[in-house]
């Protein structure tokens, strides 16, 4: 199997956090790793463990000088080194509590405390501070609590203090071993934490050239594949064909082109006559899309992948040469008169290297450094109105124009309320003149000296999904500067009810969605659009239905105000059946709340621009109780290649590791738990058989199908159809 160099590679598939195999090395001798990658909005952090468990204690009336702490990681220190090397920043966290028991002997004693890093290199400075400053964190803020020490637990207290901080010089790390000492003096007591390895970036991933001449080209020192030869990278064209790279002997030579819009070639010679292998795509590759290329030869066999296509391969002669040997430069790009590359390379690897094509295209013409359209191959995985903002080195999703965020903009933003709770959007930002609406253009007004008595809607779009097991309550309420209003209300029946008044009727224009209780704890989806007369509603996931004013009502909803969650707090006249809703108020989830392009929820859960349009009673807390479950079934683990079944995600240290000690006093306290039953279980069965012993004969009432029952619970559940049981997930409780 291909996998992906790192996780920023799974990022530009879509991919969300979760663990992955990367081989930061390609088909080198490394091999593939497992790691947990955690993707940000704006970076990716790839997450290496350990199974030393945190507060590892040491010491303790110990009669031993020195105590050794192992750390045994889920890689091989080279498969770690190859991360580190080639991102942009990474760092561990370390932390040693002490209670008389001093760290690194400050201010200029020999360190007591060490810590061994990559090479096994001893280091003796703490997190927070940096190689050659024999200090913890306090001493470099000078926050220590004895100043005359640079660690806290120099002073050598009887009372537990700690030096905590992050060790973020890349080139030190990993944490391989900590050396403890200090710990032999009566009431000496340390414990030791050291966090995962987190690198972030990935330098090689995104080290890109753009050639904009058929003759331009870049060449390096001669390729060293003599045996063999494994090359990776990606391109991206609209041109139909030319030479991505080669390199040359007196008769021997290896060589990858474009050699037409579906085909790409990799031919090389090492002395028994030219070989080519060609992978044809049903597909354009001059699509302006990111495609990979996977080129290996060794002295067995050739072969050659592109993207996900089926795997070509050659088997090499049993006999002949097998040296490949080369003696001009690397050219990649245009070579020796031939029709060179016109687009980007990046992320080009030869043998596990990666070539600094940015550096060399700096001083070189024909050739530009980095490589820009980035979204328009990454762009679809911005979600729900996300908009792709092209970067350097990658894109990034806006989320700002949504209701969501996340990397990928697909995470609902959401609160629970409490009863009585309320949250109240101003249209308009506080403090200013009616003819300077902040929120003009969110409201669709395009005449910039509209003032708001003036302003009008004659078109919306709102969304949002709730949860909720009372009724009836106010889910939303616009109102506005008029007695136009809009309001999405649960009935005492529990049913939705959509109410529009926009003058013109008597009486509100209602849409009651009659055949379906939405007070029932589950998640549910509303989708609204008006436009003019036409009305869209969407419940759920069933079929959009639409619905139309009365000829009589106006099709602008005059001077908006403000949108109101949970209750109504409003000035002025309100209509009678929302104002007998309004009380006690609603109980329950709102999320991914969106009327146009406000998203009154996350401005107020998130410091944003319309932040100060927000005002909210009572305490807002953020949850996802009320998003809308998943509706599309998972890709089934056979189907889905990049799959990781976590059962067998073979981590020693995942979050926070638990020591052979433990899980061996767990397995006797439950043995004897079990012992305890099983008495208990006993003793009931010979008091019951006694008690019916003079009975005779009686009659059960015992389901059918209980017979083959694993359980209790099971016979009940066989035997009744309608026993039926539904978790949320996001409300779990515990019964003990």
């Amino acid at each position: 199997a291909i996998y992906e160099l790192s996780c920023e590679a799974y990022k530009h598939l879509g991919k969300t956090s979760n663990y992955y195999w990367i081989d930061p090395d390609g088909s080198g001798a490394l091999g593939p790793l497992k790691v947990y990658c955690n993707m940000t909005e704006d970076k990716v952090w790839t997450t290496v463990y350990h199974d030393l468990q945190m507060q590892t204690s040491v010491g303790g009336n110990s009669l031993e000088k020195l105590s050794v702490l192992q750390l045994n990681y889920s890689a091989t220190m080279d498969q770690i080194s190859a991360i580190t090397s080639s991102a942009e920043y990474c760092e561990q966290f370390i932390s040693y509590s002490c209670k008389m028991s001093r760290l690194l002997n400050t201010p200029e004693g020999n360190p007591y405390t060490w810590w061994v890093g990559k090479a096994n290199e001893k280091h003796y400075y703490w997190g927070g501070s940096g190689p050659g400053i024999q200090k913890c964190a306090c001493g470099i803020e000078r926050n220590c609590t004895d100043p005359k020490y640079y660690c806290n637990c120099d002073a050598d207290y009887k009372q537990w203090r700690k030096d905590t901080g992050m060790l973020s010089y890349k080139e030190h790390l990993p944490v391989s071993q900590v050396v403890v000492g200090d710990i032999d003096r009566p009431g000496s007591e340390a414990k030791i934490s050291v966090g995962p390895v987190r690198c972030q970036g990935d330098r090689n991933y995104w080290n890109a050239a753009s050639f904009v001449t058929s003759s331009s080209y870049l060449h390096f020192s001669t390729f060293q594949g003599e045996t063999s030869a494994d090359i990776s990278f990606y391109f991206k064209t609209s041109a139909s064909d030319g030479v991505f790279l080669e390199n040359l002997g007196n008769t021997d030579f290896i060589k990858l082109e474009l050699k037409s819009a579906t085909e790409v070639s990799f031919s090389f010679d090492v002395g028994n006559g030219p070989v080519e292998i060609i992978v044809r795509s049903p597909n354009q590759l001059n699509d302006d899309q990111w495609h990979r290329v996977n080129a290996e030869r060794n002295v067995k066999q050739a072969s050659l992948q592109v993207d996900q296509l089926p795997l070509e391969v050659r088997k090499a002669p049993t006999e002949g040469h097998t040296r490949l040997e080369l003696y001009s430069q690397l050219y990649v790009g245009a070579a020796g008169g031939q029709r060179g590359f016109l687009g980007c390379i990046r992320s080009l690897r030869m043998n596990g290297v990666t070539l600094d094509l940015e550096e060399r295209a700096k001083v070189t013409p024909g050739v530009k450094p980095g490589c820009s359209g980035h979204c328009t191959s990454y762009g679809m995985y911005c979600a729900n109105g996300g908009k792709c903002v092209e970067k350097y080195n990658g894109y990034s999703c806006d989320c700002s124009k949504t209701a969501y965020d996340g990397p990928f903009c697909i995470k609902d933003v959401g609160a629970f309320f409490e009863e009585g709770m309320w949250l109240r959007y101003n249209f308009h930002s506080p403090g200013t003149s009616m003819k300077d609406l902040v929120s003009r253009t969110l409201l669709s007004s395009t005449d910039p000296e509209t003032t708001a008595p003036d302003l009008s809607l004659s078109k919306e779009e709102l969304s949002f999904s709730f949860s909720t097991t009372k009724s009836p309550c106010v889910l939303l309420y616009i109102s506005s500067y008029t007695q136009d209003f809009m309001a999405v209300l649960v009935k005492p029946s529990g049913n939705l009810q959509i109410r529009y008044s926009l003058g013109g009727t008597k009486e509100p224009y209602n849409i009651d969605v009659d055949h379906r209780n939405m007070a029932n704890g589950q998640p549910h989806t509303v989708n609204i659009t008006r436009n003019g007369r036409d009305i869209v509603l969407q419940l759920d996931h069933y079929p959009p239905t639409s619905y139309s004013l009365p000829t009589s009502s106006d099709i602008q909803f005059n001077s908006p105000k403000a949108l109101f969650l949970g209750k109504v707090i409003e000035i002025g006249k309100i209509d009678q059946d929302i104002y007998k809703y309004n009380t006690p108020g609603f109980t329950g989830c709102l999320s991914r709340v969106q009327f146009n392009q406000i998203a009154p929820l996350k401005a107020a859960l998130r410091p944003t621009n319309a932040s100060s349009h927000v005002h909210i009673q009572g305490e807002l807390v953020e949850s996802n109780c009320g998003a809308s479950p998943l509706t599309i079934p998972p890709m089934s683990a056979a189907t889905d290649p990049w799959h990781l079944d976590s059962a067998s995600a073979d981590f020693p240290y995942n979050g926070q590791a638990i020591g052979d000690g433990v899980n061996r006093n767990s397995a006797i306290i439950g043995g004897v738990i079990a012992v305890v039953i099983f008495t208990i279980l006993c003793t009931l069965v010979f008091l019951i058989r006694y008690m019916f012993r003079h009975k005779g004969t009686y009659h059960t009432n015992e389901a059918k199908g209980a017979e083959s029952a694993e359980s209790a619970d099971a016979a009940i559940m066989n035997n009744d159809p309608n026993f039926t049981e539904t978790i949320d997930e996001s409300k779990k409780e515990w019964l003990i």
